[in-house]
């Protein structure tokens, strides 16, 4: 990558991208925060997606218990306290930006004095559970996302009423990402702030030199095959056009008899740098428990989902083994940017300079297919919240609001990176990356922004019980699954619910 050109945008980029919305694991690792790429990995975010790369941290002193008991500081203005760490705002490059972003809102509030809280990411769990477990929780938490957040579950405030309260205007967010921060029996846990959907990355050079057209740029578009004969673009159609774009070292693809799959030199189609939730959520969003919070399920569209994607292995040979993931096919510098994949569904943050490289073909978008008639593009998204324990939550609401007004969340966006959630953003945001991290290329973002109103709601990163243990033991299926031929997956899955059920049964007792 030429540091030169790139620098700036990806340190940007990756404080956020890294740490906060998503992981990006290799296909059969978890999708869950604080597992370390793989060499051949793009480094990734909270969930779906990691840590960032080492760097030199500074990090602010937590106050010990009732040291700061948010009783006002000292000229009469009521303190609020802001906890950094969960996700991105921990690493070197973003601390400065943060405390300048402090200053400037401290010098225009008479009644309220904003402090900020940084926690070094491996540790920032463990501090704030301790703190609330003291009695002495800080006030306002961000950016974070779903999955950093659902680390403690129940602990959120529902701004509902503080919503309805301060007649806040809702209207500039795109009604399906302000319902993604809902959560059942819990309420609105957060504002809308950077958002990170996923669709089709298309290499549209193997399209070329397979005489394909692309896949659509509009949902509810047909996809309109060589002949001029349009498909609705749903998983069928993406399977046929996967298939034909899969080619064996003998120039044969995947829908010829000779077609060799010991030998394969590029793939039609993978599911990028996610976990087995994040996977099957193309077939419907959902989760591995059900509603009352201890009972372990698998989702009949998973189901057929999952029997669709093991197909697509071992039988139809478009979506790649793990072994052919880490294989000098794919692995350099992964998947999508080896330039042996034609279509791969990822994140937002993975189009960054950083995420690509410097890939050596045409690019474009397209938009996620849909599956029985439904499209769900699984989402990332990073907010603040405020805590239940928080002493004064209408003071820390004001402070969230100002975080996420239309003036001000510019500023924060520059120092952690990301789409802005907010619809008047998003027009000069994406004139802006494309000139500076894609400079001359025609790149359609329309389609990012309309996949936003497909979130997977539930979000594929959303609780479970013993959210680690739950994580690995998924995880190990799921590998599995990448790594055998010849299972059988209904008994497979029906031995991964009485694992996950004995799992919730230890962690709800």
């Amino acid at each position: 990558m030429k540091q030169s050109k790139f620098y700036l945008m990806a340190l940007l980029l990756i404080a956020t991208f890294v740490l906060a919305a998503c992981q990006a694991p290799t296909t059969a690792t978890n999708e869950n925060d604080n597992n370390a790429p793989d060499v051949t990995e793009a480094p990734a975010t909270e969930t779906e997606e990691t840590e960032a790369p080492a760097t030199e941290t500074e990090v602010t002193e937590v106050p010990a218990e009732n040291e700061n008991d948010n009783t006002g500081s000292t000229d009469g203005k009521t303190v609020v306290r802001w906890f950094v760490g969960l996700g991105a705002g921990s690493d070197q490059g973003t601390i400065a930006p943060q405390e300048a972003f402090v200053d400037a809102f401290n010098a225009q509030s008479d009644t309220i004095e904003l402090k900020i809280e940084i926690v070094d990411n491996p540790t920032a769990t463990d501090t704030l559970n301790t703190q609330i477990a003291a009695g002495n929780a800080p006030d306002i938490v961000g950016p974070v996302g779903i999955a950093g957040r659902d680390k403690f579950k129940g602990a959120w405030l529902d701004l509902n009423p503080l919503i309805e309260a301060n007649n806040y205007d809702l209207s500039d967010f795109d009604p399906a990402t302000v319902q993604f921060l809902e959560v059942k029996e819990e309420g609105q846990l957060g504002i809308p702030f950077a958002i990170y959907p996923s669709f089709i990355f298309v290499n549209k050079d193997l399209f070329d030199e397979a005489g394909l057209p692309y896949p659509p740029q509009e949902y509810g578009a047909p996809y309109v095959d060589e002949n001029g004969d349009e498909h609705e673009w749903d998983m069928d159609t993406l399977r046929e056009v996967a298939m034909k774009l899969t080619v064996d070292a003998n120039g044969n693809d995947a829908t010829n008899p000779d077609f060799d799959a010991e030998n394969i030199v590029q793939f039609g189609y993978l599911n990028q740098f996610t976990d087995m939730r994040g996977a099957l959520t193309m077939f419907g969003a959902g989760n591995v428990v059900a509603d009352d919070g201890k009972t372990a399920q698998f989702p009949q569209e998973w189901r057929d989902g999952a029997q669709w994607i093991y197909d697509a292995m071992w039988k139809d040979h478009f979506w790649p083994t793990d072994a052919y993931v880490q294989s000098d096919v794919l692995a350099t510098p992964n998947p999508f940017a080896s330039g042996h994949l034609a279509m791969a569904t990822v994140h937002m943050w993975y189009a960054a300079a950083w995420a690509l490289g410097e890939i050596d073909f045409v690019w474009d978008t397209a938009v996620t297919p849909s599956y029985n008639g439904v499209t769900t593009a699984k989402m990332h998204a990073d907010t603040f919240g405020i805590l239940k324990a928080s002493k004064h939550p209408q003071e820390a609401f004001e402070v969230l609001t100002y975080m996420s007004s239309a003036e001000h969340a510019t500023e924060l966006l520059t120092i952690y990176g990301g789409m802005p959630a907010r619809l008047s953003l998003q027009p000069d945001y994406f004139e802006n990356y494309s000139a500076t991290v894609f400079p001359g290329q025609d790149i359609n973002w329309q389609v990012v922004v309309d996949s936003a109103a497909y979130a997977d709601h539930p979000n594929h990163e959303a609780y479970v019980p013993s959210y680690v243990e739950t994580g690995a033991k998924y995880g190990e299926y799921w590998t599995k699954w990448q790594q055998e031929p010849n299972l059988d997956l209904n008994a497979e899955i029906d031995q991964l619910i009485e694992d996950l059920q004995t799992i919730f049964d230890n962690a709800t007792k």
